[in-house]
């Protein structure tokens, strides 16, 4: 099995050399193709029109500078890895929860999903933070369980229209309850804001608060409240099926 890793905090972020030991306990044909600087919020963003160039770190690492979490999976399954693409394309692990609407903004979910659309088994990790007592990560979770996880995603996928959203709650390891396959969390709005500045005339684009309510059955609080690793099937044909048929023959051109 070959392995391809990327993520969105960049080719030095610790979350990466997580990610590397996660992969290299499932299989010895593991890649790194990772952006050379932080891409959070990126998305699937890909850099057209405008060269970019690979760092090479080691035989298998490499950083794409100025590259996104999917130019670097492209770069990576169309070329690096020559004849033979990966069979499994991880992407993380990311310093903070990748929940609800949010994973629309995602780099490292976007990894996942160009993998997925390249053809592999793709799979987004991320690292829980509770927000309410500081910004710092414990990966005690991630460490512990990332590869039991990833093994038991790999043994239950079924063909290549899906891709996979992991998140490893706060909690100590021996807590966690177990793997929850649930939906994602739809906000009642976007939870991105404007959010001012201390320095005059500047403000960020931020997540200063939650949009409520929040569904219990949902990613956001079953890892948050329940201690769960949630994990969230993603489809990447997002044609709403239902829809199509009830406006067919609905929708008219004006009579001229």
């Amino acid at each position: 099995m070959r392995i391809l890793i990327t993520n969105d905090d960049g080719v030095d972020a610790p979350g990466i050399a997580i990610m590397a030991d996660i992969a290299r306990a499932l299989s010895g044909d593991v890649w790194i193709v990772a952006p050379d600087s932080n891409q959070s919020g990126a998305g699937h963003r890909f850099t057209l029109g405008r060269e970019l160039h690979f760092d090479k770190l080691d035989e298998r690492t490499f950083a794409v500078v100025g590259g996104s979490p999917a130019d670097c999976v492209v770069a990576g399954m169309t070329h690096l890895l020559g004849d033979k693409p990966a069979d499994v394309v991880l992407s993380g692990v990311n310093a903070g929860q990748n929940l609800g609407d949010i994973i629309n903004a995602s780099g490292t979910a976007a990894g996942a999903r160009e993998g997925a659309l390249q053809g592999a088994i793709g799979i987004a990790m991320s690292q829980g933070i509770n927000y309410e007592h500081g910004r710092e990560v414990n990966w005690s979770n991630s460490v512990r369980h990332g590869a039991a996880v990833a093994r038991s995603i790999i043994a239950s996928a079924q063909g290549r229209d899906h891709y996979y959203n992991v998140n490893f709650p706060f909690c100590d390891p021996d807590a966690t309850k177990g793997i929850a396959v649930v939906p994602h969390q739809r906000f009642s709005r976007s939870p991105f804001r404007y959010y001012p500045s201390d320095n005059a005339g500047k403000f960020f684009i931020a997540i200063p608060e939650t949009p409520l309510p929040l569904d219990r059955q949902a990613d956001f609080e079953v890892m948050r409240r329940d201690g769960f690793v949630t994990v969230t099937p993603m489809r990447l044909q997002q044609t709403d099926m239902d829809v199509v048929e009830r406006l067919k023959g609905t929708l008219k051109l004006e009579a001229r």
